[in-house]
């Protein structure tokens, strides 16, 4: 016996074939190849083996003590091969699976819904796991590869991670339809000095940029609440506290009849929600398919 023989899935197979036929031909028939291709096949299997597995008999092949011994671990092997390439066939047509993201909450009100439902009803035998965290804990979900991908707007993504951009969104002010800023035809941002404003606390989501490019401005904000969700700053806008700054996609998701969304201008300030992976991590088919609906439901 060659010790470093290692039995192929085709010898194995043949084996298999010829045990439970005990004929050749008609082990040729079932694999779709022929007779000859099925006795090399089983004699490259003795010679590495050592030992012959079928004595020849004036009507068939009769397995040998070295056969009967063989065939259940080989039936067990090839059982278990035949399993994984099943499993690995439903998880490439989407017949079975998993997706996981990141998204703050803010984001998935607005995002997900529609996507998650076309999703399921498309693959209903894949699962979406949603994780949902605070914007300071987003990559390091992504990092720490406890998720698939995220889906955000990353302020210092670093080398890290590839960002490929989803849709584009801009920083607006939210206030009601009875607001003095409700009838501007444009509102920029030294107008945002002259009213006090809701927005969310420093150093959290979007405010160092709200901060940056008021300074930039030369507008000294009163900010006079401070939340740590955008749809606090909504409810509080609608209650008349105070107009809003955040991004105008989520506001005008809310559909709220008694609020205005104005993009700011002078500087208008773009922010990107983007599907953001780890560098050099591959997706899965499920994961490429699930943002694929992502796309098509924001069209």
């Amino acid at each position: 016996m060659n010790t470093n023989f290692s039995p192929t899935m085709r010898q194995l197979r043949a084996f298999l074939a010829v045990y439970q036929l005990r004929k050749l031909g008609a082990a040729a028939t079932r694999l779709f190849v022929t007779q000859s291709a099925v006795s090399m096949l089983i004699r490259q299997l003795e010679e590495g083996l050592g030992t012959r597995l079928f004595d020849r008999t004036t009507r068939a092949l009769k397995p040998t003590a070295a056969a009967e011994q063989m065939i259940s671990t080989v039936e067990r092997v090839l059982r278990d091969v035949d399993s994984l390439s099943a499993d690995f066939r439903e998880l490439a047509t989407l017949e079975r699976g998993r997706v996981t993201l990141a998204i703050t909450p803010t984001l998935a009100g607005f995002l997900l819904p529609d996507a998650l439902r076309a999703f399921g009803e498309q693959h209903p035998k894949v699962r979406v796991l949603v994780n949902d965290c605070a914007p300071d804990q987003f990559l390091s979900r992504i990092l720490g590869e406890h998720v698939d991908f995220g889906i955000g707007t990353p302020e210092r993504p670093g080398p890290e991670v590839e960002v490929q951009r989803l849709m584009r969104d801009h920083l607006a002010v939210v206030c009601r339809t009875d607001h003095p800023l409700a009838k501007a035809r444009v509102v920029r941002w030294s107008d945002l000095g002259r009213h006090p404003v809701i927005t969310v606390r420093p150093g959290y989501g979007v405010r160092p940029l709200i901060d940056g490019t008021a300074a930039e401005a030369g507008v000294t904000l009163d900010v006079v609440n401070e939340v740590s969700f955008l749809s606090t700053a909504l409810w509080m806008t609608a209650a008349g506290m105070g107009a809003s700054i955040m991004p105008s996609a989520f506001a005008r998701a809310e559909k709220n009849p008694v609020l205005v969304v104005k993009v700011l201008s002078a500087p208008r300030v773009a922010r990107d929600i983007s599907i953001v992976t780890k560098r050099g991590h591959s997706l899965s088919a499920a994961a490429r398919a699930f943002i694929e609906a992502l796309k098509q439901s924001l069209q």
